[in-house]
This record gives C-alpha cells, sequence and structure tokens, in this order.
C-alpha cells in the first residue's frame, strides 16, 4: 500500500512506474510535503484534518465499520481502531480467503470461534464481533490503538496496527460526523440501480448498518430517493457521509444537507443557493431516475 512520501521527483517518478507495472493501487495518505500517488480506478477522498483517498469498495466498508461502532454505542477512539484493525488485515477490503481459514474484513477465524464463514463475510456481522470483542478489553481507549487491536485480534504482527493510526483518525472523524462535507466520492458511467429500486437499496443499507440508531422518520419517496430526519448537524453529517460512502452500488444521484449539496457526477460538495438551503433537521437523498 502507499502511504506519505517524502521523495524526489525522479524517485516518486520511478515508483510510480513500478507500481503501475504491478498492477498495484493504493491506499493513499497525502500531507503538505507529501507526494499523492496515483490510483487506479475509482476514487473517493476524505479530508478531515488530513486526508485519505480510498476506492469505492474501501469507503463503502469504512462506512459500514463506524455505523456499526456507533449503533453499538462504542466511542469514536474504538472505530479509530476498528478501522486501523481493518486497513492491516484486508486493506479495507471483504476478502473470502487469508492467512489460513482467514476470511473477511478482519480476517477473522471460523476455527477460532468468530463465526460461520458465511457469518465472518458480513461486514456487519464482523465489525460487531470485533467491537464486541475490543469493548471487554480494560482500558482499551488509553492504549496505543495497536496495542487495543493486538488485544483482540492476537496477530504474528502486533505492531502492525499502529501506521493505520492516522488515517483512521481522518476516517472515523469524517465518518462519525465530527467534519463537514469530508466524504467525496465521484460516481460516473451508468448508475447500477434506478428509480425505487434505487431507493429501497439504500433504505435497506440504512437499515442494516444503523439499526435502532436509524430514525424512525427514515422515509422512502418512492422512485425519487429518501428524506432521513436527524437532530443535529452531527449525527446529519453522519447519514450523508455514509450515503455518499455507498453512492456506487445504490444509484445515488445527490445528497443535500444545510446548505451543502453532493452530486454524483463530480462528486463535490457545494454550496446551494440560499433557496435551496434545508433546515438542520433533514437529509435529502435523490437517486438517479
Amino acid at each position: 500500500m502507499g502511504v506519505w512520501v517524502r521523495k524526489t521527483p525522479v524517485v516518486a517518478v520511478a515508483i510510480v512506474a513500478l507500481l503501475g507495472a504491478l498492477g498495484v493501487f493504493a491506499v493513499i495518505k497525502t500531507f503538505s510535503g507529501g507526494i499523492k500517488l496515483p490510483q487506479i480506478g475509482p476514487e473517493c477522498t476524505v479530508r478531515a484534518d488530513g486526508e485519505v483517498t480510498l476506492d469505492y469498495v474501501q469507503m463503502a466498508n469504512a462506512a459500514t465499520i463506524t455505523a456499526v461502532g456507533l449503533r453499538k454505542g462504542m466511542p469514536e477512539r474504538a472505530v479509530v481502531i476498528a478501522l486501523a484493525t481493518a486497513f492491516q488485515e484486508s486493506k479495507l477490503e471483504n476478502l473470502d480467503n487469508g492467512d489460513r481459514d482467514s476470511v473477511g474484513l478482519f480476517q477473522q477465524r471460523p476455527s477460532q470461534g468468530w463465526g460461520t464463514f458465511e457469518q465472518i463475510k458480513d461486514p456487519r456481522y464482523a465489525a460487531d464481533k470485533f467491537y464486541s470483542s475490543l469493548k471487554k478489553v480494560k482500558n482499551y481507549q488509553q492504549m496505543r490503538v495497536t496495542d487495543a487491536a493486538q488485544r483482540v485480534q492476537r496477530s504474528a504482527y502486533p505492531n502492525a496496527y499502529e501506521k493505520w493510526a492516522d488515517e483512521s483518525a481522518v476516517l472515523a472523524r469524517a465518518l462519525t460526523g465530527r467534519a463537514t462535507s469530508a466524504v467525496e466520492c465521484s460516481v460516473s458511467g451508468a448508475p447500477a440501480l434506478r428509480g425505487a429500486a434505487a431507493a429501497a437499496a439504500l433504505m435497506e443499507g440504512l437499515r442494516l448498518d444503523w439499526g435502532k440508531r436509524l430514525p424512525e422518520s427514515a422515509t422512502v419517496k418512492q422512485a425519487a430517493g429518501l428524506t432521513v430526519q436527524v437532530k443535529d448537524a452531527n449525527s446529519g453529517w453522519r447519514y450523508a457521509h455514509w450515503l455518499v460512502a455507498h453512492a456506487s452500488a445504490t444509484g445515488l444521484e445527490r445528497v443535500r444537507f444545510g446548505d451543502r449539496e453532493w452530486h454524483a457526477p463530480d462528486g463535490k460538495w457545494q454550496a446551494v443557493t440560499a433557496d435551496g438551503v434545508l433546515g438542520a433537521g433533514q437529509v435529502i437523498a435523490e437517486v438517479f431516475d
């Protein structure tokens, strides 16, 4: 995986060429002074006191891991630890295999009592099991990320999780709603779903990820999309960022919250005109018709 790189231009070009030849695509962290290596395929960018670039699959999995943590009432620190663990174990990809019988986002093993292959392959189940185990670790919030993760995972590489702590903190700030307009994904080409099917897929995903944390007033607007009633800006940005993170697979075209709007083709959050400003109480999601 690519990380923050401090290289001369000549060396950077050589690295890019090597990555292209190997067919490697990367999770990339960029801060001032760093060089952002190109990523093969579509991407999402998260900016929240730092920057992380992911592909659509990684972004959706990160959003689901975060939602499950918040649904269980876990603190943001727990979300950071879970994301760092999934970064290290699977690159935030829901893998079919791994070391011995390890599978899924967290590379949990059926033979070690984590569940069946089918259960562990469900990102929500896998994340729930991780958080349940982490919750049993005394004082995990005061530990280094890698120490807390290791108490759950018992990896042969106990210090490996720490290198993902910064990226995970950026993602957690955005996906828990503490950052505004922080998750941007551009979606091009034909939408995966349209109309009523797209709206239903969005609602089903919300219910599966958020469970009882999802307001009962979340409603499908037939073929147009859905509306989620929220109590404040923080919860509004949680749902708005979750929607954008899952846009590629659901046929989402537009998200509006407050005075900001995200549109799939350009993937950016933009200010809306005064007439289009919503109150802080609802997130509007529109799908392709």
